[in-house]
């Protein structure tokens, strides 16, 4: 009898437990949706209220209402601005992108390691990679003309200066930040650089070095987007349907490629940020718990 009811107490507290774990997702999806929902109600609203109450309808080709960019931007798939042309750009920036960050992660990562390795590398090249990230795109773009001509070539070479200097800093960094009595223990063992760079430095980079993959992953889609506008030749890009868009005075055509632009910096954000949970999350809960 008594057996009987420690069963039926049992079951109600674990009934019970699944009722406050599944209220406490439930309430943290919504504090997690709402913001970000709520924002962007009151960014379409005052889209609205500037179409349609600033703007008198002889201007307001200079920014169409949301419906209308829905209707004659995302939904039309007929004619030479419709969205398969659209989404034949979307993929040829993304592989200008992708391209572009893959030389990026290749190069910073190498350079990264070097100048950990070695002090005077470091001191030597960091000053020169300032200067490379300070000089603004549009003033080397004439060399990369002359150098690479205007084809798809060049808009990886602007991807891979503009994505480049994030990996570099970030992972350096991180390598750098390895802490000190786990050196000395590495010592201790008499560990070489190859081992201590594998089994404690780069373990320890993985933050940094994903916090790097993310801001440079957005930056090779800009990159890939100003690409577009100074090398025609090759491939249509997104850049390039955004400056046919804005000289034709295709308000909604315009509106559409600049949201399916920023769609795709955002896309590959969370795609980094995806691969770095998977990679570090465990890692990291793990370290928290033991510190």
């Amino acid at each position: 009898m008594t057996e009987g009811i420690g069963h039926v107490i049992h079951d109600s507290e674990k009934n019970s437990l699944k009722g406050r774990n599944r209220f406490h997702r439930f309430r943290l999806f919504f504090s997690n949706l709402f913001p970000p929902v709520f924002f962007g109600s009151l960014i379409i609203g005052i889209w609205y209220l500037v179409s349609y109450a600033i703007l008198d309808e002889s201007r307001r080709f200079l920014l169409q209402p949301p419906h209308k960019v829905l209707t004659n931007g995302f939904l039309d798939w007929s004619g030479r601005d419709g969205m398969s042309e659209m989404l034949q750009s979307l993929w040829s920036s993304t592989k200008v992108a992708g391209i572009g960050l893959f030389f990026a992660i290749l190069v910073g990562f190498l350079l990264a390691v070097i100048m950990s390795q070695a002090a005077s590398v470091e001191k030597a090249l960091f000053p020169y990679l300032v200067t490379l990230q300070a000089i603004p795109i549009l003033a080397v773009v004439p060399l990369i003309m002359f150098w690479w001509g205007s084809g798809q070539t060049s808009r990886v070479v602007v991807c891979i200066l503009i994505s480049l200097f994030p990996i570099i800093v970030n992972t350096l960094f991180g390598l750098q930040s390895a802490e000190k009595d786990m050196h000395a223990l590495f010592t201790l063992h008499n560990a070489n650089r190859f081992v201590r760079l594998r089994k404690l430095m780069i373990p320890a980079a993985l933050p940094a070095i994903f916090a790097g993959l993310r801001i440079s992953a957005g930056l090779s889609v800009i990159g890939a987007i100003v690409g577009d506008f100074f090398f025609g030749k090759g491939e249509v890009g997104l850049g390039q349907l955004i400056k046919r868009f804005s000289s034709e005075l295709q308000g909604e055509e315009l509106l559409t490629a600049v949201i399916l632009s920023s769609a795709l910096g955002v896309a590959v954000f969370l795609l980094f940020t995806w691969i770095q949970n998977k990679a570090i999350g465990n890692w990291s809960e793990r370290a928290d718990l033991i510190s």
